[in-house]
């Protein structure tokens, strides 16, 4: 009998499929830092002056379909790789044509779930390899390889031997290779990179999903024999916040003379130094230091820590004299509450991913920098670490977050709820799926060890920077006992910052409330709770999805109104769109979830920032900017304006004040600057006293206030702006339009047409269809289309799950009006002439309806004026209206830009230059704006959508290529006929299409010649309701009843 042996595949379980290997000989975690060969060298902070050589660059590079198709011993040094791609390093394989692509998915997971397996079959593998020389600086050093992020895990191996193992996507991993490198020749690193890992399962965040080895390589050099391990700082004020002691702790191999020197901020002068001699371990030391300059994120003092080991082995780093504590139930940095006016923050770039430029980086934050953005959440993982070193230096406040997240296990749950269950409002029906999806890992002792890992990697690495003041533990993984293994660590290691993590709704555990996307009276609720002794962070609001977000003012005020609100944290900093090109006309656009082919998906949802896809301002960030502004006029007469200062630790001494009376929208010569009362402290008052005023204006008056920084600083220009404020100087005027004359009109009738005439200006008025057939000035013809009562928009993402899908049930969009009667007639002696016309607006299907009574008065002066009354009936009404208004199309010689001389297509008085609605317009200014082209007015969303909205509008005229010109404007209908605020748009795009297209380029395609015009007597909010709250109903277009009038001249 011939016995067979059995054998199995694969023949061991795979490091990256098991839950008991996280890592593999990676050293221990450290703070991040790099060794000099003196303190001058040190005290550049340039690394490639340091004792370290970067391997980023060009590597060879082959992709499999799963590590078991890859190709084997490629790690061999005789391998010859000659034939394979060349592929930069960092970056991420996915945006350089290998595998299956980018995959956006927000909670679900991509994979099967089954903890802590991933699938073998299908787990793109990515094979790296480069040749490196050591450098002569560095053949006498400890050597290590220095990953800074590699998605999701890997293997190295040097001169065909293996070195180790590592996953965390973003966190470091670091090995001594010191034995195994040739210090002389030439040396292989390889590097065997997976796409999926059992830590995939605590990974699962809001973002593309994509692979490699995406933030730098180094070759570290240490000494090799006596050596600083590393770095741990905590700077302690005494109980006046004045005086400090400046306790280091550091980790050596060896024995010597070990060194700590402080250097003041310009680095001229040591001032406290202290040496020990030490032997292998833990060396403290505590310097007292004489009331230094305090690091707050408005004033960023850093002093410099240089750590001198034997006279041979130098470290420094930056030093910022802040203490943050939990304190009368707040929380406070040296003494003082804060308030985080932050954004969330992801690792993204266009064409990179998340391997991101430094310079790139920088941008950004000196980007918050101009927007009055204080705070950053490292959502939901740590970041690039130069980002820290950026942040210590400009000055923000910093919530660094662990690299976890595990949302999807909370889809799999609510799925298998009952029919009872899932008819639970959303906050109940998340607290039954929240508990049950946090025994998959976050309640699961199994995984114990892998979620304090992940504290651990934060904590080690950030430590040193002052501009982190709150550690989180994470995003979206529910709440158990694994997440208070990892409070309970990082307080055993680092006891001076508080701990944040949103899920422990309770805070139970945590140092803070957090919520994410409450409406405002949920948080002025808790403010005004005596039972909570804890503050709140809103660590995610004012979703900015598309057109929005709206009703950012309210939030602000009530973070300053209630102590125990202490800020927020936008979502999001940017939209994530990939630069990609159609495959069928190669037009380029910024592609979102489902462009890729990637299934599941959840499209668009990754497009919810305040920057666009190239990281340039949306409309919704110049708002919030607003929001934010660190000066505020609370109170005004007509000779004086109370300012209060919202800085938390500057008074105003470094900002000037400079006015400008506007007389209807135009500047006037009256100008110049008003004195700010010296020493005007955080949250004090002060009175500006205004010079004298004018007191007579040809039209409305408006005094702008431009407050505006001194003199330079490390992120603002001298004279940049942080605030301004309109104050009002008199009351509301009549239109400006001519209304008699002493001519008579000449009227054409046939049984469906009305022709009506002056001297100058022609219509023609369908009587079938109740509406304005033409209108010629001049010889010169207004309408391609004529006005028509509308009511709809092309949805906004804040619109789409909540008012939007109202309006989608009430098939609002398939309304129109249809006419009942019309009936005219002569007035004034033959000068007016009057239509009266009634329709019905409504949809096919339903019953309700909008009955509506249009006048139609013409004029012999060549003005018109359409005066509408409007009453909604019926079963099924929708709650709220996208906008009242008439819809028109201008032909195609109002467009603008027909030649070098033509007059501004679009001129008007109201707010501007940019987009506004009723809940996002304070960052727009009144005053006389002009455009050369109606397409300047368009704002063009990555997800098309209504935008473009001028709101406050006093009047708009639209001006012909050869200077033929028509003007709106509304007025009250009222005994006082004064002039009302407006809303206008125009563009070349009909709603219809930007509704269904599903990109830019796609919807170009369908742009018009045609000039639409949308004149509106009030239009509908944009709130935040993409994630969030609706449109708050103070900014609502409630259904009702309503009457407005529109004079066309």
């Amino acid at each position: 009998m011939i016995i067979m042996s059995s054998k199995t595949h694969p023949p061991f379980q795979p490091d990256w499929n098991n839950l008991s290997v996280l890592h593999k000989n990676t050293l221990h975690p450290r703070a991040n830092f790099y060794t000099y060969n003196s303190i001058q060298d040190a005290l550049t902070y340039d690394i490639t002056r340091s004792n370290t050589y970067c391997l980023s660059g060009t590597w060879k590079f082959n992709h499999a379909a799963n590590p078991y198709e890859s190709i084997e011993d490629f790690e061999d040094p005789a391998f010859d790789a000659a034939e394979w791609d060349d592929l930069s390093v960092p970056s991420m394989w996915q945006l350089n044509g290998y595998g299956k692509g980018p995959h956006y998915t927000n909670v679900n997971f991509p994979i099967p779930v089954d903890p802590p397996n991933v699938p073998s079959e299908e787990n793109e593998t990515g094979l790296y390899i480069r040749k490196f020389v050591v450098p002569d600086s560095l053949r006498r050093s400890q050597l290590r390889i220095r990953f800074e992020g590699v998605d999701s895990a890997f293997h190295v191996w040097v001169n065909g031997k293996e070195v180790g193992y590592h996953q965390g996507s973003r966190n470091p991993a670091e090995f001594d290779i010191t034995s195994i490198v040739d210090h002389a020749g030439e040396n292989t690193v390889a590097v065997r990179v997976y796409q999926y890992c059992d830590g995939t399962y605590i990974e699962d965040q809001d973002q593309w999903r994509m692979s490699g080895i995406y933030r730098d390589v180094y070759l570290v050099g240490f000494p090799s024999e006596s050596r600083v391990e590393n770095l741990f700082v905590q700077t302690k004020l005494d109980s006046q916040y004045i005086n400090a002691n400046l306790n280091i702790q550091v980790e050596v191999t060896g024995s010597g003379q070990l060194q700590v020197d402080l250097f003041d901020p310009l680095k001229s002068k040591v001032i406290t130094t202290k040496t020990k001699t030490v032997t292998q371990g833990p060396a403290a030391f505590s310097l007292p230091v004489e009331d230094p300059s305090k690091w707050t994120a408005e004033t960023p003092t850093l002093y410099h820590l240089v750590i001198s080991f034997n006279d041979v082995n130098f470290v420094a780093h930056r030093v910022g004299f802040r203490q943050v504590e939990m304190k009368d139930g707040l929380i406070k940095v040296n003494g003082e509450r804060i308030v985080l006016k932050g954004a969330n923050r992801h690792e993204h770039h266009p064409k990179l991913g998340r391997a991101v430029p430094f310079e790139f980086m920088k941008r950004d934050l000196m980007l918050m920098k101009t927007h009055n953005i204080n705070a950053i959440r490292t959502c939901h993982q740590p970041s690039d670490p130069r980002l820290y070193d950026l942040a210590d230096e400009l000055g923000f406040w910093v919530m660094d977050e662990a690299d976890l997240e595990c949302h999807g296990f909370e889809s799999i749950c609510d799925a298998a709820l009952s029919p009872e269950d899932r008819a639970l409002p959303f906050r109940e029906r998340q607290l039954l799926t929240r508990e049950d999806a946090a025994k998959w890992t976050t309640d699961n002792p199994a995984w114990e060890h892998a979620y304090v890992d992940r504290a651990k990697q934060l904590v080690y690495r950030d430590q040193l920077h002052p501009s982190i003041i709150i550690w989180s533990l994470g995003n979206e993984a529910f709440f158990g006992r694994n997440f208070k293994s990892m409070y309970d660590w990082i307080k055993s290691y680092d006891d001076s910052r508080p701990i944040h993590y949103e899920a422990d709704i309770y805070a139970e555990t945590m140092d803070m409330y957090s919520m994410m996307y409450p409406p405002i009276e949920i948080i002025v609720e808790f403010a005004k709770d005596q039972s909570k002794t804890k503050p709140l962070v809103l660590c995610e609001f004012i979703h900015a999805m598309g057109n929005g977000p709206g009703n950012i003012k309210e939030y602000i005020d009530a973070f300053y109104e209630y102590p125990k609100l202490q800020g927020g944290f936008v979502w999001e900093w940017a939209n994530h769109g990939l630069l990609t090109k159609d495959a069928e006309t190669g037009e380029e656009f910024f592609a979102y979830g489902g462009d890729f082919g990637d299934e599941p998906n959840d499209s668009n949802f990754i497009m919810d920032g305040v920057l666009h896809s190239d990281h340039t301002p949306t409309p919704g960030l110049i708002e919030y900017k607003k929001g934010l502004e660190p000066i505020k006029v609370i109170s005004y007469t007509p000779q004086t304006a109370t300012i209060i200062n919202r800085f938390d630790f500057i008074t105003l001494d470094h900002i000037e004040c400079s006015y400008v009376v506007l007389d209807e929208g135009k500047s006037t010569s009256h100008t110049g600057n008003i004195t700010l009362p010296s020493g005007t402290g955080p949250g004090q008052t002060a009175k500006l006293v205004f010079p004298r005023l004018p007191t007579e204006f040809s039209g409305e008056g408006v005094l702008q206030l431009s407050f505006r920084q001194r003199s330079a600083t490390t992120s603002l220009p001298a004279g940049f702006e942080i605030a301004f404020e309109e104050i009002p100087l008199n009351g509301s005027f009549p239109p400006i339009v001519k209304l008699s004359s002493v001519d008579k009109l000449n009227i054409t009738e046939t049984p469906t047409l009305l022709t009506i005439g002056s001297a100058s200006t022609s219509w023609t008025f369908s009587l079938v269809y109740g509406k304005l057939g033409s209108f010629s000035k001049n010889s010169t013809e207004l309408l391609a289309v004529g006005p028509e009562f509308t009511a709809y928009r092309a949805p906004t993402d804040n619109d789409a799950p909540q008012d939007g899908s109202d309006w989608k049930s009430r098939l609002l969009r398939l309304a129109k009006s249809r006419t009942r009667s019309c009936s005219w007639g002569l007035e004034d002696d033959g000068r007016v002439f009057v239509v009266r016309v009634k329709q019905r607006f409504c949809p096919p299907v339903l019953s309700w309806s909008i009955d509506l009574d249009l006048t139609y008065t013409f004029r012999s002066s060549g003005s018109l004026s359409i005066r509408v009354r409007g009453s909604p009936k019926g079963q099924n009404l929708p709650r709220t209206l996208p906008r009242i208004g008439f819809t028109m199309e201008l032909p195609n010689g109002w467009a603008g830009g027909a030649k070098s001389d033509a007059p501004p297509a679009v001129t008007w008085y109201g707010r501007g230059p940019g987009e506004s609605y009723r809940d996002k317009k304070l960052s727009q200014r009144v005053g006389r704006y002009q455009v050369a082209t109606v397409d300047e007015l368009w704002t063009d969303y990555e997800f098309p959508q209504e935008g473009g909205n001028r709101t406050d509008t006093r009047w708009v005229q639209f001006t012909h290529a050869e200077g033929e010109s028509i003007t709106a404007q509304f007025r009250d209908i009222g005994e006082s006929r004064q002039r009302k605020l407006f809303d206008f748009n125009a563009s070349h795009y009909r709603v219809a299409d930007v509704e269904a297209a599903r990109h830019p380029h796609e919807l170009r395609r369908k742009k018009i010649e045609n000039v639409v015009v949308r004149l509106d007597a009030a239009h509908h909010g944009l709130g935040s309701g993409s994630c969030g709250p609706r449109t708050r109903d103070e900014y609502a277009l409630l259904t009702r009843d309503f009457e407005f009038e529109v004079l066309l001249s």
